[in-house]
């Protein structure tokens, strides 16, 4: 697996927080974030893949016969 890094700019009350988090939690910040990062994507997938399949089925009789 590649590694990439990703630089964020939060604000001080953001980093406290997180800080704050990642220690109630015995975690780190940047685990924190990270998973953060993932949730997001598969909320964002789901509803991405979830408004594709409406609109396919919505237009089903369209991209039959644009398939013809």
């Amino acid at each position: 697996m590649n590694v990439n890094e990703l630089t964020l700019r939060i604000s001080d009350a953001e980093r406290a927080e997180l800080a704050d988090l990642a220690d109630a939690t015995a975690s780190t910040p940047e685990a924190l974030a990270l998973e953060a990062v993932r949730a997001h994507l598969r909320r964002e997938r789901d509803r991405v893949g979830a408004e594709a399949a409406r609109l396919a089925e919505r237009h089903a009789g369209l991209l039959n016969r644009l398939g013809q």
